[in-house]
């Protein structure tokens, strides 16, 4: 293969990574909420417009090498400087500013007229706490996934008790910041039906890179019913090996980091995993939601996700891990 083809494989290749970047679950190009609808049209403006300045920029600069004297001369005159160096950036930036408040503007109306209930989402290390208001006024604690009504616009509080996070579902919203000690409410809204993803946007530490949570919109009878389910107490092992599990985890100190409601696992340091096994992912989106899963979280978790506060499991024999596998897997 000579040189040129090997470069143009290397060149399709970027470009293949570039565009698979484009799409899935955390694309900013699939608006599937109100304000990345709205925020979608600012994107683009501003894209363009610095496409439109680098091209500006780029022939200017080729004006200064190449062209002849007298348009070198012209380039360098007052009105040039002035009218390009001056005006024009004054012009431009001045316009995006005011076009990027109005559209800020547009989610501030939204968060006044946002229905309930009302969720908490507070940022942990380095997971994510999700606090929904129930219909009877109680709080349902889950972790690592976001459920929302499609059509209802949702005041969701940011929070945090530790560092800096920052709350981003591209695909649903813009991106806030939860800082120590305040509440910020960001509303979102989405306007169908579907799984997104979201991250956090701001460094925190350790296993920042490795802090998401599956974004999932429901018709609103179903998340009705999916919230109903949730604000009830794990269900009960139904057989011998999941009973045998859940005595491991009781004996073992887990419920002193988990809470299992129903059980005496009533831990707050780490996620709640009264239905875990209902999540579409582990470990904050890091692990897909399988049997495998939960095994090789107890056993290789820091290789999985340096840093995180949870110590690996090698002290259970291979049947003993079955046993905790299959009471965990089977909490839904």
């Amino acid at each position: 293969m000579t040189k040129r083809a090997i470069a143009n494989v290397g060149f399709s290749a970027g470009g293949v990574a570039l565009l698979a970047g484009c799409s899935g679950p955390q694309s900013v190009f699939e608006a599937r909420g109100a304000e990345a609808q709205e925020i979608m049209p600012l994107f683009w403006t501003v894209t363009w417009i610095a496409v439109a300045v680098t091209v500006l920029v780029v022939a200017f600069m080729a004006i200064a090498l190449l062209a002849p004297e007298r348009w070198r001369r012209r380039l360098t005159s007052e009105k040039v400087v002035v009218g390009f160096g001056i005006f024009l950036p004054v012009f431009v930036l001045s316009g995006l500013l005011t076009y990027g408040l109005l559209v800020m503007q547009a989610g501030s109306a939204r968060s006044r007229s946002a229905e309930g209930p009302g969720i908490t989402i507070v940022g942990e290390q380095w997971w994510w706490r999700v606090v929904y208001d129930g219909p009877d006024g109680k709080q349902i604690v889950s972790a690592n996934e976001l459920r929302l009504p499609v059509g209802h616009q949702i005041a969701i509080r940011l929070e945090s008790d530790n560092v800096i996070h920052s709350f981003w579902a591209p695909q649903l919203a813009g991106k806030l910041d939860m800082i120590p000690g305040r509440t910020n409410t960001l509303t979102i809204e989405a306007t169908e039906p579907g799984i997104s993803r979201a991250q956090c946007a701001e460094y925190c530490g350790g296993a920042h890179a490795f802090m998401s949570m599956y974004v999932v919109a429901m018709e609103p009878d179903a998340y009705r019913q999916w919230l109903e389910a949730e604000a009830d107490p794990a269900t009960e092992p139904v057989d011998a090996v999941r009973r045998r599990g859940q005595q491991l985890f009781m004996e073992h100190g887990c419920g002193g980091c988990h809470a299992v409601r129903g059980t005496p696992a009533a831990g707050t340091i780490g996620p709640d995993l009264t239905h875990v096994g209902s999540r579409h992912s582990l470990a904050a989106a890091r692990l897909p939601n399988d049997p495998q899963s939960f095994r090789r979280w107890l056993t290789e978790n820091q290789h999985i996700k340096p840093d995180n506060f949870m110590p690996e499991y090698d002290v259970f024999s291979n049947s003993e891990l079955d046993s905790i596998v299959a009471y965990l897997d089977g909490l839904e």
